[in-house]
């Protein structure tokens, strides 16, 4: 079956989480954030929540569990926390929590990242995960990560991914 076939029929309402990760940034102040619950109403999507999290990992956890429990987005988009630091816990947080890993989206992220950031592509920890019946992505907070990501990898798949999920 090609492509185009595999995404005819996909969901267009599509509900949206944006979480992001940082110590140090209020709401007010994630223009990371911001830009992805921007382009997800662009999109054509919904968002649910928009929240700010500080990077340890039980409060991450118990974030996205509310998320995915109690506000049940089909998606859920978060920016930070991903990098090689000590205080970047992110990955490590929500790793345990997937039910299956969209593998593929940390190399991909990866090669678009080096051809715009040469080596330095190196320290992208970017991944994706199935929780429940919800996507999570997992991307770096600079604004251009979260353009690079969301335009090229996410929001042309999303609907495609969830048809799959949903069957």
């Amino acid at each position: 079956m090609s492509t185009l076939l595999h995404k005819k029929n996909t969901p267009d309402n599509i509900r949206v989480a944006v979480i992001s990760v940082s110590t140090t940034r209020k709401l007010s102040e994630d223009k990371s954030g911001a830009w992805i619950k921007k382009q997800t109403k662009k999109e054509g999507h919904e968002v649910v929540i928009h929240q700010v999290v500080t990077d340890e990992i039980i409060a991450i956890q118990e974030l996205v569990h509310h998320v995915t429990d109690k506000i049940n987005p089909d998606v859920v988009i978060m920016t930070g926390g991903t990098g090689i630091s000590p205080k970047d816990v992110t990955i490590e947080a929500v790793r345990p929590l997937f039910e299956k890993e969209l593998t593929a989206f940390g190399p991909l992220f990866a090669n678009l990242s080096f051809e715009e950031i040469d080596s330095a592509a190196i320290l992208s920890r970017a991944t994706a995960g199935i929780i429940k019946e919800t996507i999570l992505f997992c991307m770096p907070g600079s604004i251009k990560a979260c353009k690079l990501a969301c335009n090229n990898l996410i929001f042309p798949e999303l609907g495609h991914l969830l048809k799959h999920i949903k069957e």
